[in-house]
Order: C-alpha cells, then structure tokens, then sequence
C-alpha cells in the first residue's frame, strides 16, 4: 500500500496536473511536493560577476520556488507537505525519494515518485536531458510519469 508519495514540482502545467493526480489516485497517501533549484540555471557563472551575486540569485531562485510549490499545494484539495532542494534535479530526486536527508534530519524514504513529463522529443532531448527518464531508470521505488 502506497503511503508517502514524492511528486516533483517543476513549475509547469503538467507537474501541477502530476500532483493533481497524484491525490486523486491515492486519496489516503502522504503528498509531498520536491521542487529542486538547479544551481546551473544562474547565470553569475562560478565567480558570482559581483559581491554577492550568488546570494542574490539563490534569494531570487528561493523566492520563486516558494511560490511554485504554494501554486502547486494549493491545485488540490488536500495537505500537501513542501520540500525544497539545490541540486541537479535527476539525483536530487533520487536521493529525496530514497530518504537521503541530511545526518541531522534523515527522512523515511518514499513509497512512490510521480512526476511529469515534458515530452520533448529529438535534438532538444538529447540536448536537454530527460529528468523524468533518468528517474525511471534509477529509482528503488516506483514511478509514475503523467504527461
């Protein structure tokens, strides 16, 4: 029986419909949204440009993801818990999923992913990777892709 369920948010239309299904199918199961800041999306590069450039974008891209996992949490009719990580998106779900916290608050792994998929095809696939792919072929638990 499905009990804790990990749904990564993205900030798309279809991550929300991914949550949305999500609390339909298991009505009685934990929700917990992942958003992941992806540090490769600054553009400050390694250096920051200017004193305090890197804090600025992390604030900046804190700020925005607050209000991509309230958006989302508020599209269903239900509690939902809020989780947000920096990383790169595909092991970051991996390892939220497997129950890898930090040693001061190790989190019970989850039963089950669900997340959506962009559908990109072709050159901008290859070029772009597949976060939704990658989480597929490597996670312990199952997944499901909405798309």
């Amino acid at each position: 029986m499905t009990k804790r369920i990990l749904v990564a948010i993205d900030g798309s239309d279809a991550a929300v419909d991914a949550l949305r299904f999500a609390a339909t199918e298991w009505p009685d199961a934990e929700l917990t949204a992942l958003h992941v800041i992806n540090p490769a999306d600054s553009t400050s590069g390694a250096e920051g440009g200017f004193p305090g450039a890197i804090d600025q974008w992390y604030d900046s891209a804190k700020a925005r993801a607050d209000r991509i996992l309230a958006t989302a949490a508020d599209a269903v009719d239900r509690d939902v818990a809020t989780r947000l990580e920096v990383g790169r998106p595909t092991p970051t779900i991996l390892q939220v999923a497997h129950g890898e916290g930090d040693d001061e608050d190790p989190a019970d792994p989850f039963d089950h992913v669900v997340l959506a998929s962009q559908g990109r095809t072709g050159l901008s696939r290859v070029l772009l990777g597949s976060v939704a792919e990658g989480v597929v072929r490597r996670a312990e638990v199952p997944v499901t892709v909405v798309r």
